[in-house]
């Protein structure tokens, strides 16, 4: 630098400590944005000492949290120091805030820049500590910068001639600031260009280390997760070689403890090198294709899933195929497709001594993997006491599988019951289907009205259950199944056995545990407390309260209830409905209960003649006399002849009730 220059901006800095004021064009504009920062915050200009200087924690946590940029910095540094050795030039390293990290350089010079500046480890650059230097400008505009002689703030120093580069992160955020600071006579323009080359080298060198640790970090994961996966994965080259493959692979492969890598992967699958090649060759995508899988070990049937990987030039470099356990497939099938159980034993409702030894015969075949067969009516529950049982035995956590005999044409029973393969029959779906005893296996298969299967299916299902395997309708594979068989008929099986309609063995196989589950009409202590339990639960759903009439008590204990609890609930839900200020009255059930009216459900006959039709009208219009005389009387009783309350609870005006007391005698 010419020597009349230097003289010329010592005159400016004059100038501008002085009066404040600045020629913009010789001194730099990010150096007078300095100085003017400077002047603001209150440097003082004849400082320049750091008193800003971290505690020996402090320091020891700024080292050990920039570690890995000052090791990386060092061989540079190193470097670029070799060219002004024994020049007066020392180098420094600050982090992001302008604290000294490390610095070295001659002796004469490091203790020159000790004792004048305090130039020491942990010691503040910043521009509010010691004005305009090199090293904040750089940490202020981001760029190389070489700051000489009186551009400094502080006169201090004056005698200084710095130049410094940011160093930046992968994240492009400045993480440190390298500074060659020497005499200000010495001041060269190349030795800008040398420290921002150096500073720009440790930027590429962090950030591919950086790049190198997100690597191997983000590896070490996608490896962990690969490992624990609950599927098993396998990875294989464009040549159809095995490359990775993780544990549950091999053991659904059978090579549990063995690696599978550099074995082709269609030997790997047992032989099926139809997929690899369609992999390979078509770029065919596999989904859920369910595969039986020769192993070492034995059959190991998978749900397998691929396809290949390309590379950006569209060539294939190879594939990834999955596999699933069919049992875990069947298993996530029956969580979301509602085979699932709600009830337990204690949701079952009644005193009735028969009802609870029916309970105690059913706690004591949970307890065991033996078969049931429930005995009783429709809807005395049957299906109820079988969640119960699945509820309660070894195989809750398993799949439950309710199938309805009586309600699937014959001709389906046998694909509902063992599944069948792909083109088996016409219609039959793409890729086949299991049956509901593979969908069973580990829990419970429940077959209601099984007095109803065809013939043909139950000798199929003797033999699964003699030899716990099936073999799918049109397949020639048999699958292992373990399946617990719970049955429920309203017929008589000794029946159906002797008029060869139910098979003998099948019927002894299946009859380990046989509870008959009484009629409702048996137990009619439990019909009041039912339907007060269903009265309440709707109730609780509808966000209300009912009241019952009493003439309502009195008549559904007098009746039958064909249709056993079932009825009993609908009952109750159609009274809910039509109660009429929260009160259950006659007027609410169905005129099938009332006394009298029980004919009005059986089929009609005959056109019945004109004369026979009348009749039949005015009986039912006496009928419903009566039934509204009834409750009109038992209203009175119960409300103590209050007219305007029973009024109100019939939903009629007072006038209207006087009326019809008058028309049926009623007196109060």
């Amino acid at each position: 630098m010419e020597k009349s220059e230097i003289t010329s901006r010592e005159l400016i800095w004059e100038k501008f400590v002085t009066c404040g004021e600045i020629e913009n064009h010789i001194i730099l504009p990010p150096i007078a944005d300095s100085w003017l920062r400077c002047s603001k915050q209150g440097v003082n200009p004849d400082g320049g000492k750091s008193e800003n200087i971290l505690e020996y924690r402090d320091i020891a946590d700024l080292l050990e949290r920039k570690r890995e940029i000052i090791s990386i910095a060092k061989p540079f540094t190193l470097n670029l120091y070799r060219l002004f050795k024994n020049s007066g030039f020392i180098l420094v390293l600050t982090d992001e805030h302008g604290y000294v990290m490390d610095s070295f350089g001659d002796s004469d010079s490091m203790e020159n820049a000790r004792n004048i500046l305090r130039f020491v480890q942990g010691a503040s650059w910043r521009e509010m500590d010691v004005g305009t230097n090199a090293i904040s400008v750089a940490l202020s505009t981001g760029k190389p910068v070489q700051v000489s002689g009186a551009e400094h703030y502080c006169k201090k120093h004056h005698q200084w001639t710095c130049s410094a580069a940011p160093i930046y992160g992968y994240n492009g955020e400045i993480v440190a600031v390298l500074d060659l600071s020497g005499p200000a006579q010495a001041a060269y323009s190349h030795t800008l260009g040398m420290v921002a080359a150096a500073a720009n080298a440790i930027t590429m060198q962090f950030n591919v280390q950086q790049k190198n640790y997100e690597l191997a970090l983000m590896n070490k994961r996608l490896t962990s997760i690969f490992n624990t996966m609950s599927d098993g994965v396998i990875l294989f080259d464009r040549s159809g070689i095995v490359r990775e493959s993780n544990p549950i692979a091999a053991q659904l492969l059978g090579k549990k403890g063995k690696s599978t890598n550099g074995i082709p992967v269609d030997v790997a699958l047992g032989g099926n090198n139809e997929i690899i090649s369609k992999l390979l060759h078509n770029k065919e995508i596999y989904a859920d294709l369910e595969l039986p899988i020769d192993t070492e070990r034995g059959v190991s049937r998978c749900v397998l899933s691929g396809e290949t990987i390309v590379d950006g030039n569209g060539v294939i470099s190879g594939g990834v195929i999955i596999l699933r356990p069919v049992d875990k497939v069947h298993r996530l099938i029956n969580k979301f497709s509602g085979h699932y159980t709600t009830f337990k034993f204690s949701d079952i409702i009644g005193q009735d001594p028969k009802l609870a030894e029916a309970i105690r015969q059913a706690t004591m075949a949970a307890n065991t993997l033996s078969n049931v067969v429930l005995l009783g009516e429709s809807g005395t529950g049957k299906e109820m006491f079988a969640q119960a049982i699945h509820n309660q035995s070894s195989r809750r956590n398993g799949p439950f599988i309710a199938l309805n005999c009586g309600a699937i044409p014959r001709e389906l029973v046998g694909s509902e019951l063992f599944g069948y393969e792909e083109g088996a029959f016409t219609g039959a779906r793409r890729g086949g289907r299991p049956g509901n005893f593979e969908l069973a296996s580990g829990g419970t298969l429940f077959l209601d009205e099984i007095g109803d299967m065809p013939l043909e299916q139950q000798v199929a299902m003797l033999r699964v259950l003699q030899d716990r395997k099936v073999a799918r309708i049109g397949g020639n594979k048999v699958i292992p199944v373990d399946v617990r068989i719970i049955c429920a008929t309203n017929k008589d099986l000794c029946k159906l056995v002797r008029q060869g309609t139910f098979r003998q063995d099948l019927y002894y196989r299946l009859q380990v545990f046989t509870i008959n589950i009484p009629p409702l009409r048996e137990r009619r202590e439990d019909i009041e407390l039912l339907f007060r339990s269903f009265v309440e639960q709707l109730g609780q759903e509808q966000g209300t309260s009912f009241r019952v009439a009493a003439a309502v008590w009195d008549l559904i204990i007098r009746y039958d209830w064909p249709g056993n609890v079932r009825e009993l609930r609908n009952v109750v839900e159609r009274a809910c409905n039509m109660a009429e200020n929260g009160v259950i009255t006659l007027n609410c059930l169905p005129p099938e209960l009332l006394p009298g009216m029980a004919a009005d459900v059986s089929p009609p006959v005959e056109q019945a003649p004109e004369q026979e039709q009348a009749i039949n009208r005015n009986t039912r219009k006496l009928l419903m006399a009566e039934k509204e005389r009834q409750e009109i009387v038992l209203l009175l009783m119960q409300e103590g002849g209050n007219i305007s309350r029973v009024a109100s609870l019939l939903g009629i005006a007072r006038s209207t009730l006087y009326r019809k007391m008058r028309q049926y005698s009623i007196a109060n």
